[in-house]
Order: structure tokens, then C-alpha cells, then sequence
């Protein structure tokens, strides 16, 4: 039997993490359970840019990029949505900010191990595209995991867990949040 939700549909996860660590796709199993749209922050800024994420970085530059992320969580935030960020989103103190005024924020936790084996290869991410995925993810789990520890109202520890069993946790987690 699924679980009601009734005691939970009121509720606007904001989904941050790594690249690779499933917020678009466990975001979108997660709106189809809350009966709220997905915003995948990275496809509203290429649908408002036209033009693909590599793409901005290559003409404009990362600073730009970051630009477009700011303003995109500044009009998405608080909207009835599930929303994915992308995983530098917690780099802005700005950003961080308006993630602590909207949440519950998740942070979908995994190691640069498990990421590097599902993004390995991805021309779609400009920040591994140069080679040596694990390293850079190393890297950025220095600089990004204490970002978003600072934003977190939820840590799920993905690992080698089954997105079943994901979004069951994030889903025990909305309930007891909302008080069921």
C-alpha cells in the first residue's frame, strides 16, 4: 500500500547534492509522489538561456553560470515544486541563504567513488570534462560537503542505495517533518 500524501503534499523539498548523486532523478519520482512539478534548476536555466550548460561556461564563463543559478533559485524557491539544484548551487552564500529560508533541503549524500562510476564520461558536465572525474570529485567534496552540511534539514547517505529505498527514507522523513 503507498503511503498517503496528504500530510505531506504541502511540502517543497529542495533537492541538493553532487553531480551524479540523483536529484533529477530521484526529483522526479519524488514530484510524481507529491503531485508537484519538478524544477530541475540546470534545465530552467537552459531553457531561459537557450543554450546547453557547456555551452554558457564555454561563451560566458563559470561566474556567469553561477549568476543564472542565483537568480533561477531566487525565482523557483518557495514555489509548490520539487526542486533539483545543481551541485555548485551551495557554492553562493546568497544561495545557501535562500535555501535555508525554503525548506526542507535534502542533501543527497554519496561518495566521489559511487559518483565517479555513474558520471564518468558525461559531456554534459563541464566541470569533469576534461578527464580524471574521481579526482575532481574529491576536490569538490573538500569544498562542497560542509556547504551542504550547512544547508541540510535532511542528510540521505545514498551510496549503494536503491532509489526505492531513497526516496523511502526521504519520504519517512517528510511525514515525521510534517508531524504524521
Amino acid at each position: 500500500m503507498k503511503p498517503s500524501t496528504e500530510n505531506v503534499s504541502h511540502i517543497s523539498p529542495i533537492l541538493v547534492g553532487l553531480m551524479g548523486s540523483g536529484k533529477s532523478s530521484i526529483g522526479r519520482r519524488l514530484s510524481r509522489y507529491l503531485k508537484l512539478p519538478l524544477i530541475d534548476l540546470d534545465d530552467y536555466i537552459v531553457e531561459k538561456a537557450g543554450r546547453s550548460i557547456p555551452e554558457i561556461f564555454e561563451q560566458h564563463g563559470e561566474a556567469v553560470f553561477r549568476q543564472m543559478e542565483t537568480d533561477a533559485l531566487r525565482e523557483v524557491a518557495g514555489k509548490p515544486a520539487v526542486i533539483a539544484t545543481g551541485g555548485g548551487a551551495v557554492l553562493s552564500a546568497i544561495n545557501r541563504k535562500i535555501l535555508k529560508e525554503h525548506p526542507p533541503v535534502i542533501w543527497l549524500k554519496a561518495s566521489p567513488e559511487f559518483l565517479a562510476r555513474r558520471i564518468d564520461g558525461d559531456s554534459n558536465r563541464p566541470l569533469i570534462a576534461a578527464g580524471d572525474t574521481l579526482s575532481k570529485l574529491r576536490e569538490q567534496v573538500e569544498i562542497r560537503y560542509p556547504l551542504y552540511e550547512q544547508c541540510a534539514d535532511f542528510i540521505l547517505p545514498r551510496s549503494n542505495m536503491r532509489k526505492r529505498e531513497a526516496m523511502q527514507s526521504i519520504i519517512d522523513f517528510l511525514n515525521k517533518r510534517a508531524g504524521c
